[in-house]
């Protein structure tokens, strides 16, 4: 089968080569034409446009940064719809905002085409070791068929519902690590800020009721001085913007999620946007006047 991936970033380069690696063929597209070039040294073949993916390929995957580059990457000019059949199929893989996702579908399924939204969890990591977490909305039928697709790039593929389903499970995702990374900087910094070794104490707490998968991913990373994004503060920026505006448009209030996004904005404001989401540390440390060490 051959596949078309559009949006070859930090996370789409090493998926697509997973793909390949799980024996599929694929025609590629993106801005960045080193990108592009080093996905076609794996053994891909480029395509200018994203028409010029879908003329060729039944299933198209997008992975990009967010609901306006999809809707143009799929919808605009030079789009995967002016170049797309009836029948063909869009896995969307970018983290988006649930309107954006339903407004796309409803205009591909005008003209017979179908789409899931499969956004992922996991970051370059996980995306790298083909390890990353999949939250899939669409038409049942649709997730089953092409799930072996999505399972070549994850250790997980989990069905949450109906088309913009994958986006809100996404966003519920997103919440939950930035603020659990937010409260592990604010108990990092509480223990040395009282002359702990924050180090001993991330060892003493990871067994118990307070470890988890973000504080093992994350608190070595501050530890280290290591805020080389695997996923940075302005992506993380944009996911809680996404989760803040659903939460308004359905009705709900997410208050933790409002305070974190106020520190990542002051955050960015400090030039720290391309960092590791991590660096929320660095919000507490400016704060403290103390450097978690």
């Amino acid at each position: 089968m051959k596949i078309g991936f559009i949006g070859l970033g930090i996370m789409g380069k090493p998926m697509s080569k997973n793909l390949m690696k799980a024996g599929y063929s694929l025609v590629v597209c993106d801005r960045n034409q080193a990108a592009v070039d080093d996905v076609v040294a794996a053994g891909a073949k480029s395509a200018a446009t994203a028409k010029a993916v879908a003329a060729e390929c039944d299933v198209i995957i997008t992975m990009l940064p967010n609901s306006p580059n999809v809707k143009e990457a799929v919808l605009g000019k030079d789009g995967v719809m002016e170049g797309a059949k009836a029948g063909t199929v869009i896995i969307d893989m970018s983290s988006i905002a649930p309107l954006a996702s339903r407004e796309i579908y409803a205009e591909v399924e005008k003209k017979g085409v179908d789409m899931l939204d499969a956004p992922v969890s996991g970051g370059e990591p996980k995306a790298i070791d083909g390890t990353l977490s999949v939250m899939v909305g669409g038409k049942k039928a649709v997730f089953d068929k092409y799930y072996d697709i999505m399972k070549a790039m994850a250790g997980s593929v989990v069905y949450t519902g109906e088309i913009g389903a994958g986006n809100v499970t996404k966003l519920a995702n997103q919440v939950i690590v930035a603020l659990n990374i937010a409260a592990m900087s604010e108990a990092l910094i509480l223990a040395t800020k009282a002359g702990v070794n924050p180090e001993l104490v991330y060892q003493a707490i990871r067994g118990g009721l307070a470890g988890s998968t973000v504080l093992d991913a994350k608190a070595p990373m501050v530890l280290n001085r290591n805020f080389k994004p695997g996923f940075r503060i302005d992506l993380h920026i944009k996911d809680l913007q996404n989760a803040l505006d659903t939460s308004h448009e359905i009705g709900t209030s997410l208050p933790l999620t409002a305070a974190v996004m106020e520190m990542m904005q002051a955050l960015r404001a400090d030039g720290h946007g391309t960092s590791d989401h991590s660096a929320l540390a660095c919000y507490y440390e400016k704060l403290a006047k103390t450097e978690i060490k």
